[in-house]
């Protein structure tokens, strides 16, 4: 997985890499140092899981001068366009672009309503009732910006926390690539059947977790 998402950055111009660790970090260590390939790659090692937005937070030195960085989430399995989804958020001016894609089971995802300039209008994080099913993909473009809306308490989640916070100022890139959310052993399964190459045909759509 870690050896497809450096291999994609590399592939859309992305040069420098910070890879979150909490657990297995020697063996993330080792890997990376055999495979940078030309990349700097930074590990930040947590002792105490912080979140997925306290990790941003955590290294906000590290992107704050950035116009725009990414957030990617490492256990999804995918094709996305990056280059495609940055020119679509340089157009848009908004705080953050999440990437979004439709799946089966909504009530396991963060589900977003979407206006008709594909701007977020609503976002639940693994709602009982789910409004639709178009779903974060954990694909996210965000602005400096961002650091305004994370809380400072641990541990804090983009999910549930921030990205609510910004509806309205957030736009929505339609993913139609290939992917899929491996959180669980019923999708990871699923990536062995359904990774291209393997099934063309049933290539687009998706899981969450």
């Amino acid at each position: 997985m870690l050896q497809i998402w450096l291999d994609l950055c590399r592939q859309h111009g992305i040069d420098e890499v910070l890879i979150n660790v909490h657990s297995h970090g020697g063996a993330v260590r080792k890997f990376i140092e055999e495979n940078r390939d030309g990349l700097s790659v930074r590990l930040f090692e947590e002792a105490e899981l912080l979140g997925s937005a306290g990790t941003v937070l955590a290294n906000r030195d590290w992107v704050g001068s950035e116009n725009c960085f990414w957030v990617l989430y490492a256990d999804v399995l995918t094709t996305t366009n990056l280059t495609e989804m940055l020119a679509f958020h340089d157009s848009r001016g908004q705080i953050a672009t999440i990437g979004v894609y439709e799946v089966p089971e909504p009530s396991r995802c963060g589900i977003v309503q979407v206006d008709e300039r594909g701007v977020v209008r609503d976002f639940a994080e693994k709602p009982k009732a789910p409004a639709g099913n178009l779903a974060f993909s954990g694909l996210m473009l965000a602005t400096p910006a961002l650091f305004d809306f994370i809380p400072d308490s641990r541990p804090v989640d983009l999910g549930f926390h921030v990205l609510p916070q910004i509806v309205g100022r957030m736009a929505a890139y339609r993913i139609t690539d290939f992917l899929i959310d491996m959180g669980t052993l019923e999708t990871y399964r699923a990536a062995q059947e359904l990774w291209p190459g393997r099934s063309q045909s049933r290539k687009q759509g998706g899981f969450c977790v």
